[in-house]
């Protein structure tokens, strides 16, 4: 590494600028359909709410804004998702700048977010509001880490802004500033920074941001929180010790599978250097050490006090996303050698930066060879199109949020409801016809229209179930003559 690289790291955001202005042009390329949580998104765009359901509504809002000025596209979708991962990623990098002296190691701190496979590769692949708890992470992070190294009245605003961003983006952010203040309160040095009034700003600029939600979460605590205990306590009928046993070792899993790579990667470029340096430390790692012994008892009360039994990898990012940076700072502080680690570190990276956007595209377009069928081979838009020549459709309701949202990607000025979700309710008086639409992935199935939807037709139009056709429309990269059946019918409503 040259010594004006040293000087300079500013390469390091150019190289992933770069970097997710190919995973936007690979995203447009792959497929026209969406997958879930870009459905999504798609499909909530079509009203503003202080609250959607079990997830808070943080990436629900800067969508619906850019929707509004860019119009409804996959474009607008992958443009919001990288810009955040890029930003994120900046914020890091300016994080580990801060107290990171050799700039080598800098660049391996914030390049280092891409050997963690839940950010670099299922942050793109479908996740949103996982993407919007990074992004939040990323900022609170430099925020505090600033209020601690260089206090200023920007730096504990920033840190409050994190956590009012990240509070709206997932509820389970909360461990994380407890984290840091715990972490820092038990340091004597520290300690000042915490018992400062600027803190009251960091505090007062969360609660302005996250208000809105919070006077919709009182009314809705229920809705918004069932679905995430579900599957966080879905452990049958084990007894309580089985439940805590399948916890403890989700939780083992978990950490394995987000730092399994992570961990592979530094010893593979520094070698017999790592073990030696993981011995070492300093008052940054001492701290990232407490919030990590924080963050994990937080999670081990939710396993024995709250009946967690199905811990994910994705619920850890908001705290162990610091790993590459905690890696470097043990480095540092055993003055460990970086630049052959660095050498070696580089060609890691680019194999990464290469292979994950080719995964994206080749598990969609392998499907004309495999015949193995992901959700965005499946072929929304020419459907649509088909069912478009037999009428206009004046609104659109659809068996799932899945369907509903690819449906309105391509017909946006109509109402596309959604059978799963009900809290969406536009004026249909007058608008006639109403398409109804539905999967059916399996052949030999029952064709007719599911009791969902004809239940919501007599509930909201007193209308009984009309009769139920089937299209077949070729998936996208499909092999031979291979094609997805979907179901429909037209309901002429009255006006």
């Amino acid at each position: 590494m040259t010594e004006s690289n040293r000087r300079d790291i500013s390469w390091i955001f150019a190289l992933l600028a770069a970097y997710f202005v190919l995973q936007v042009g690979v995203r447009l390329a792959t497929s026209h359909s969406l997958d879930l949580d870009e459905a999504e998104q798609v499909f909530r765009s079509q009203w503003l709410a202080a609250g959607y359901g079990p997830q808070p509504p943080f990436y629900n809002w800067l969508q619906y804004t850019v929707f509004q000025f860019a119009g409804v596209s996959l474009t607008a979708l992958s443009v919001v998702k990288n810009l955040l991962l890029f930003s994120s990623y900046v914020l890091y990098g300016l994080t580990a700048r801060l107290i990171l002296r050799d700039k080598a190691l800098v660049a391996i701190t914030t390049l280092g977010l891409l050997t963690i496979p839940q950010i670099a590769f299922e942050m793109q692949r479908d996740l949103t509001h996982t993407v919007a708890v990074f992004f939040s992470a990323s900022i609170f992070f430099y925020g505090f880490i600033r209020s601690l190294k260089q206090p200023s009245l920007a730096s504990y605003l920033i840190a409050g802004i994190g956590i009012g961003f990240g509070l709206l983006a997932k509820y389970n952010f909360a461990i994380l500033p407890a984290a840091a203040l715990i972490a820092a309160l038990s340091d004597a040095r520290l300690r000042p920074r915490i018992f400062d009034w600027r803190l009251m700003l960091t505090a007062a600029v969360a609660l302005v941001i996250i208000l809105p939600h919070l006077f919709w979460l009182k009314d809705n605590l229920d809705f918004a929180t069932a679905r995430t205990l579900e599957k966080m306590t879905a452990s049958g009928h084990a007894s309580y010790l089985t439940q805590v046993a399948m916890g403890v070792s989700s939780l083992a899993l978990a950490i394995i599978s987000f730092a399994g790579l992570t961990v592979a990667v530094f010893t593979l470029v520094f070698g017999r250097s790592l073990r030696p340096a993981l011995g070492s430390g300093s008052e940054w790692t001492r701290l990232l050490e407490r919030m990590m012994l924080v963050f994990l008892a937080g999670i081990l009360l939710l396993i024995v006090f709250g009946g967690a039994a199905g811990i994910k990898d994705r619920w850890l990012v908001p705290m162990l996303f610091i790993l590459p940076l905690y890696f470097c700072l043990k480095i540092e502080a055993a003055g460990v050698a970086t630049d052959r680690a660095f050498r070696r570190f580089m060609p890691l990276v680019a194999v990464i930066m290469i292979g994950v956007p080719a995964a994206l595209y080749g598990s969609v377009a392998t499907a004309r060879f495999t015949g193995h069928y992901e959700r965005l081979n499946r072929p929304y838009a020419g459907m649509l199109e088909t069912l478009r020549r037999q009428a206009e459709p004046a609104a659109v309701l659809a068996g799932d949020s899945l369907l509903a949202g690819n449906l309105r990607q391509d017909i946006p000025g109509v109402p596309v409801l959604s059978a799963d979700y009900p809290g969406f309710h536009p004026d249909l008086a007058g608008r006639r016809p109403l398409l109804l639409v539905w999967l059916l992935p399996r052949k030999g199935g029952s064709e007719a229209l599911p009791p969902d939807m004809a239940e919501w037709l007599q509930a909201n139009l007193g209308a009984s179930a009309p009769q139920a056709s089937v299209i077949d429309v070729p998936y996208f990269y499909r092999r031979g003559g291979d094609s997805y059946r979907f179901g429909y019918a037209w309901v002429n409503q009255p006006g």
